[in-house]
């Protein structure tokens, strides 16, 4: 049976990084805002009342791939990363 091992010094420690709002602000400016002007069009059709709950859970339906034919992953993730600021950000 092996000894537990020991840190010397000072523990590292981690950093939690937010992937959608990571992929989101790796964005340039002009498609960010083409983003969050999509968002907030379909958070005005499916979520009126723009509870945040709603818009998360419009996020984790395109992030799932609930999508029409009409949008592929890539921009249905970036959509979603976009409804997910929109509902931190109420």
């Amino acid at each position: 049976m092996g000894h537990p091992h020991r840190h010397q010094g000072r523990p590292k420690t981690c950093e939690v990084i937010d992937f959608d709002e990571a992929m989101l602000n790796a964005c340039p400016p002009e498609v960010q805002a083409d983003l969050m002007m999509e968002a907030r069009l379909l958070a005005g059709v499916f979520a009126p009342h723009g509870d945040a709950t709603a818009l998360e859970r419009i996020a984790i339906q395109l992030s799932a791939g609930e999508r029409d034919g009409e949008m592929d992953r890539a921009h249905a993730r970036r959509v979603a990363a976009a409804l997910k600021r929109l509902a931190r950000d109420r």
